[in-house]
C-alpha cells in the first residue's frame, strides 16, 4: 500500500488532531494547532534525549504562537495562496509529522511491529510520530529500526557532488542482483555502507563463491553420507548463523558463518 498524504487529510489526519486535543495535549493558537511536548513525558526516549538537552537548540519561527520552543505543529492555518484543507481550526494543511501517524494506523492498525527509516529521521521526525501516536492512545510501533546512511566511494551521496547513482545504473554494471544484496548484507543495518565499484567486485567474487558450491553439490546427484563430525559441524554453523541473527540482526556475522558452511559443504562433498 502506497498512501497518498493529499488523501488521508480529511478525516484520517483531522481526527487525530481532534483525539490529542481531547486529551490535552495539544492546543490551538492562532489558527494553527501544536502539540504540547512536555505533557508528554516520555518525549525524547527514542533519540536518547531529554527535553531539556532538546531545549538548547529549540528556536520560535517569526509569527509562531506556540507556547513552548519544543512544541511542534499539527496543523498550520494556510498564507494566502498556499494549497489547504477545510477543518474544525479554519482552513489549512497538516503538520509534516502527521501524515505518517494517521496513513500507517489507518492500514497496519494502532499497533504493528517494525517502523523504519534512515539514522537522520530519528529526531524529530520519529521522534514526533511516536509522541503524537501514543498521546492518542495507539501503541505504534513495538520496534524501530533505523539503518545507516549510504555514501559512494566515502563520500555523501549528493546529486550536487555529482556522486548519485540510480539502482538502475548500478544493475548495468553489474546486472545480477544479487550482488547489490550480498553488498548491503555485509554491513550492519545501523551502520553506514559504502558503495564503491571494488567492493561490489568483491561482492560479485563472494556470490560466485557460494554459486560454485551450488553448482558443485548439484552436479553429485547422489546421497552424500555425512559422517558424526560433518552432522556436529552443521548443527554449530546453523546456531552460530541464528545467534547472529538474533543480535539485532548482524548480518556481517551471519555471513561469515555461512561462509564456513561452504567451506565445510566443500570438504563433506
Amino acid at each position: 500500500v502506497e498512501p497518498l498524504a493529499t488523501d488521508h487529510v480529511v478525516p484520517e489526519m483531522t481526527d487525530l488532531i481532534a483525539k490529542l486535543l481531547i486529551q490535552g495535549v495539544a492546543y490551538e493558537a492562532q489558527g494553527d494547532v501544536y502539540f504540547a511536548v512536555r505533557k508528554f513525558p516520555t518525549y525524547g526516549v527514542l533519540s536518547h534525549r531529554t527535553v531539556d538537552e532538546l531545549k538548547a537548540g529549540a528556536r520560535v519561527e517569526p509569527g509562531e504562537a506556540k507556547h513552548d520552543p519544543l512544541d511542534f505543529a499539527l496543523w498550520k492555518a494556510s498564507k494566502p495562496g498556499e494549497p489547504s484543507w477545510e477543518s474544525p481550526w479554519g482552513p489549512g494543511r497538516p503538520g509534516w509529522h502527521l501524515e505518517c501517524s494517521a496513513m500507517s494506523t489507518k492500514y497496519l492498525g494502532d499497533t504493528f511491529d517494525l517502523h523504519g527509516g534512515g539514522i537522520d529521521l530519528m529526531f524529530p521526525h520519529h521522534e514526533n510520530e511516536r509522541a503524537q501516536s501514543q498521546a492518542a492512545c495507539m501503541a505504534f510501533a513495538r520496534h524501530w529500526m533505523h539503518h545507516g546512511l549510504l555514501t559512494v566511494q566515502g563520500e555523501k551521496m549528493s546529486k550536487s557532488l555529482g556522486n548519485y547513482l540510480t539502482l538502475e545504473q548500478v544493475l548495468e554494471t553489474f546486472p545480477h542482483p544479487d550482488y547489490l544484496k550480498l553488498l548491503f548484507l555485509k554491513t550492519h543495518y545501523r551502520s553506514p555502507m559504502d558503495y564503491a565499484p571494488a567492493k561490489m567486485e568483491e561482492a560479485k567474487k563472494n556470490w560466485q563463491e557460494f554459486a560454485r558450491f551450488f553448482h558443485h553439490a548439484a552436479q553429485q546427484q547422489v546421497e552424500t553420507a555425512v559422517g558424526v563430525s560433518g552432522a556436529w559441524e552443521g548443527e554449530q554453523t546453523k546456531a552460530q548463523f541464528d545467534a547472529a541473527m538474533d543480535d539485532d540482526l548482524n548480518t556481517p556475522q551471519a555471513l561469515a558463518v555461512l561462509f564456513e558452511l561452504v567451506n565445510l559443504g566443500h570438504r563433506l562433498l
